[in-house]
């Protein structure tokens, strides 16, 4: 509004005053936008496709001098990799020659960190949008990450494509056994765990029980605990099989000084749906889990003791009338 107002006052006293008032009126105006938004007249081609306020983006619009200097606080290809709605960007800066090494960190990484465990809406991305994502996760060294293997497993981006990323680093050599900084297994999306590409990294001698040694695992969940916070039944199934001892704990990781405990983890306030709660202590009961274990941050307190503080409305289910030889074994 003050923009409009501005222009108008310049505009009537230019016409009536001559040039003399109409400069002096534009230092002016530009006092009174002192803090505010850049009028779109002086924001060059990239810094106005990425300015919604001053109307759609224009393919074709973008000129190589402003990819290369855009005056964006942040790299080009980071603003439109991680936000859905700058895509239509990419091809065009892409063929423009923006590079990721521009940017401080990989646009990828921050793209599936901003989306966290919410798969984004690879599925609406046009054929150019894919091949520029396949593209940028292919080129940048730095993409090769956690939570990027998280967003590119997940269900929408397998639908569009785009875990053929994953492919291209195996057969790349890159995800060569103990040369990670993280387990490919606790990366991956639960949903993509019975997958070709899973097989494949367990067949050249990748553990899964690297998963639970305290690597760096990015600022996703580890892919265990992704898991049973979503009741992933057939990726829990994965897990046990491999690992039946989960049941009974989860070791620490992330430079924590305890373990955690599944069942524990389950009834805790804001880890998973209440109604799921239910299904849930029943599937790891049935596997070994014991609600008489004692937690491991506070060895005073077992599963059923910390329930019942909690007054959770499934205790009941951990502490059935039929398991007191059970409780006193544990006891």
């Amino acid at each position: 509004m003050r923009c409009l107002w501005g222009g108008l006052l310049v505009l009537g006293c230019a016409l009536s005053g001559g040039c003399t008032t109409a400069i002096v009126l534009l230092h002016v105006q530009s006092k009174v936008n002192e803090g505010g938004p850049a009028p779109c007249v002086k924001l060059n081609t990239v810094e106005l496709a990425f300015s919604p306020r001053c109307g759609d983006y224009k393919p074709g619009s973008l000129q190589p001098q402003d990819v290369a200097r855009s005056g964006l606080a942040e790299c080009p290809l980071t603003l439109a990799v991680r936000d859905p709605e700058f895509w239509p960007l990419l091809p065009e800066l892409l063929d423009r020659g923006a590079r990721t090494d521009m940017c401080q960190s990989s646009p990828w990484v921050a793209l599936a960190q901003r989306s966290g465990e919410t798969c984004p809406p690879f599925t609406q991305a046009s054929a150019p949008i894919v091949k520029a994502l396949i593209r940028l996760g292919e080129d940048d060294p730095r993409a090769l990450h956690h939570d990027t293997m998280r967003a590119l497993s997940c269900p929408q981006a397998q639908q569009a494509g785009l875990d053929s990323v994953l492919h291209h680093w195996r057969t790349q050599g890159r995800l060569a056994p103990r040369q990670l900084a993280f387990s490919p297994f606790s990366a991956l999306h639960p949903r993509y765990l019975d997958s070709l590409f899973s097989r494949k990294l367990e067949a050249t001698g990748h553990d899964p029980r690297l998963a639970f040694q305290g690597r760096d695992e990015g600022q996703l969940a580890p892919g265990f605990e992704a898991a049973l916070r979503t009741s992933d039944w057939g990726a829990l199934a994965w897990w046990f099989e491999r690992l039946p001892e989960l049941t009974q704990g989860v070791p620490a990781t992330r430079g924590k000084v305890v373990g955690w405990l599944p069942l524990a983890r389950v009834v805790s306030p804001g880890f998973m749906p209440i109604e799921q709660q239910g299904p849930m202590i029943e599937f790891l009961m049935a596997r070994g889990a014991s609600p008489w274990q004692r937690l491991p941050h506070a060895p005073g307190q077992s599963v059923v003791q910390y329930a019942q503080q909690l007054n959770n409305p499934w205790t009941s289910t951990l502490n059935p009338p039929l398991l007191p030889e059970r409780a006193q074994a544990a006891r």
